[in-house]
């Protein structure tokens, strides 16, 4: 929850149906059960991310199941704090995950989605589309966030076995 605190507007760029102060405390806690219910399943797959050095928390990285598509596998999501960013950590979470993952299947489909006025993200996007030969779909997604359609830039990334 400090890492919350400390930098809502970024929490809620990576998780935008974060509600604002007491409501998301709640979401949180509820997100941490999910994923630990969930952990030993196929559908969702999160990691948190702590320094080497003093084991501080730093940010989470996954796989998670809110899907555009119907034939994707997974959505890339990622997050960051505010005193650990552009150090290259989400960049190497992604490498990380994306090549686990494509050890693990055959092939699978990965959605990364993200606001359009999300500069850093849509930036990170970039980055791993050229590391990864993925492509951003033109035109927008329509994501649902509190009863309203928000639109994003959906990103799609093919994993292959090998690659």
């Amino acid at each position: 929850m400090a890492a919350y605190l400390e930098d809502p507007d970024a929490a809620k760029a990576a998780l935008p149906w974060l509600k604002d102060g007491d409501l998301a405390r709640r979401q949180i806690a509820d997100l941490m059960i999910d994923l630990e219910q969930r952990r030993n399943g196929d559908s969702i797959h999160f990691w948190a991310i702590h320094s080497i050095e003093d084991n501080a928390f730093v940010g989470m990285a996954g796989l998670g199941d809110e899907l555009q598509l119907a034939a994707s596998a997974y959505n890339l999501g990622y997050w960051v704090r505010k005193g650990w960013r552009q150090k290259g950590i989400a960049r190497a979470c992604v490498d990380t995950i994306f090549t686990w993952q494509s050890q693990r299947t055959e092939q699978s489909l990965i959605e990364i989605t993200v606001h359009p006025h999300n500069e850093a993200g849509l930036a990170a996007c970039k980055s791993i589309c050229q590391k990864w030969n993925g492509l951003a779909i033109e035109g927008f997604v329509p994501i649902e966030i509190d009863d309203r359609t928000i639109p994003h830039v959906l990103h799609l990334v093919q994993l292959n076995r090998g690659d």
